[in-house]
Protein backbone atom coordinates (compact mmCIF):
# COMPACT_ATOMS: atom_id res chain seq x y z
CA UNK A 1 0.00 0.00 0.00
CA UNK A 2 1.33 3.34 -1.02
CA UNK A 3 0.58 6.36 0.93
CA UNK A 4 0.95 9.92 -0.87
CA UNK A 5 1.08 13.92 0.95
CA UNK A 6 0.11 16.77 -1.32
CA UNK A 7 0.37 20.45 -0.13
CA UNK A 8 -2.24 23.15 -1.25
CA UNK A 9 -1.34 26.90 -0.91
CA UNK A 10 -4.81 28.76 1.06
CA UNK A 11 -6.12 29.51 -1.97
CA UNK A 12 -6.39 26.09 -3.50
CA UNK A 13 -7.62 25.29 -0.11
CA UNK A 14 -10.10 27.61 -0.02
CA UNK A 15 -10.99 26.36 -3.42
CA UNK A 16 -11.53 22.74 -2.20
CA UNK A 17 -13.76 23.56 0.73
CA UNK A 18 -15.98 25.47 -1.61
CA UNK A 19 -16.77 21.95 -3.44
CA UNK A 20 -16.08 19.38 -0.61
CA UNK A 21 -17.55 19.42 3.05
CA UNK A 22 -14.53 16.81 3.42
CA UNK A 23 -11.13 17.72 1.21
CA UNK A 24 -9.09 14.84 2.43
CA UNK A 25 -12.26 11.95 1.86
CA UNK A 26 -12.80 14.00 -1.79
CA UNK A 27 -9.12 13.61 -2.73
CA UNK A 28 -8.65 10.19 -1.76
CA UNK A 29 -12.34 8.96 -3.56
CA UNK A 30 -10.97 10.60 -6.54
CA UNK A 31 -7.76 8.83 -6.30
CA UNK A 32 -9.28 5.71 -5.54
CA UNK A 33 -12.09 6.03 -7.94
CA UNK A 34 -9.51 7.04 -10.99
CA UNK A 35 -6.82 4.05 -10.07
CA UNK A 36 -10.57 1.77 -10.38
CA UNK A 37 -10.45 2.65 -14.13
CA UNK A 38 -6.88 1.82 -14.39
CA UNK A 39 -7.41 -1.37 -13.16
CA UNK A 40 -10.38 -1.98 -15.55
CA UNK A 41 -8.79 -0.82 -18.41
CA UNK A 42 -5.41 -2.56 -17.61
CA UNK A 43 -7.44 -5.79 -17.24
CA UNK A 44 -9.21 -5.63 -20.53
CA UNK A 45 -5.88 -4.85 -22.39
CA UNK A 46 -4.45 -7.79 -20.67
CA UNK A 47 -7.34 -9.98 -21.16
CA UNK A 48 -6.95 -8.95 -25.15
CA UNK A 49 -3.54 -9.91 -25.19
CA UNK A 50 -3.32 -12.94 -23.41
CA UNK A 51 -6.21 -13.96 -25.69
CA UNK A 52 -4.53 -13.16 -28.69
CA UNK A 53 -1.20 -14.60 -27.73
CA UNK A 54 -3.11 -18.11 -25.80
CA UNK A 55 -1.64 -16.69 -22.98
CA UNK A 56 -3.19 -18.14 -19.65
CA UNK A 57 -4.98 -15.45 -17.73
CA UNK A 58 -3.68 -15.22 -14.07
CA UNK A 59 -6.19 -15.48 -11.45
CA UNK A 60 -7.55 -12.51 -9.17
CA UNK A 61 -7.40 -8.76 -9.66
CA UNK A 62 -3.74 -8.41 -8.53
CA UNK A 63 -2.80 -11.15 -10.15
CA UNK A 64 -3.47 -9.85 -13.49
CA UNK A 65 -2.69 -6.23 -13.45
CA UNK A 66 1.06 -7.60 -12.51
CA UNK A 67 0.75 -9.79 -15.31
CA UNK A 68 -0.08 -7.18 -17.45
CA UNK A 69 3.36 -5.30 -16.58
CA UNK A 70 5.04 -8.46 -16.68
CA UNK A 71 4.04 -9.20 -20.08
CA UNK A 72 4.91 -5.56 -21.43
CA UNK A 73 1.29 -5.10 -21.91
CA UNK A 74 1.06 -1.64 -19.97
CA UNK A 75 3.80 -0.07 -18.35
CA UNK A 76 3.81 3.26 -16.22
CA UNK A 77 3.44 6.64 -17.49
CA UNK A 78 6.35 8.28 -16.01
CA UNK A 79 8.58 6.03 -18.64
CA UNK A 80 6.56 7.49 -21.69
CA UNK A 81 9.02 9.98 -22.79
CA UNK A 82 7.36 13.64 -22.88
CA UNK A 83 8.61 14.25 -25.95
CA UNK A 84 8.82 11.69 -29.01
CA UNK A 85 12.11 10.64 -30.36
CA UNK A 86 12.96 12.79 -33.68
CA UNK A 87 15.05 11.03 -36.62
CA UNK A 88 18.45 13.08 -37.34
CA UNK A 89 17.46 15.93 -39.62
CA UNK A 90 18.98 14.61 -43.26
CA UNK A 91 22.66 15.62 -43.73
CA UNK A 92 23.04 18.78 -46.56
Amino acid sequence: MADYTITLTETEKLGMEYIAADVDEWITNSAINRARIAVEEIIQLNTAHCNANSIAIAVGVDAQVQQAYDLGVVGKAADIPTEPELPPPPEE
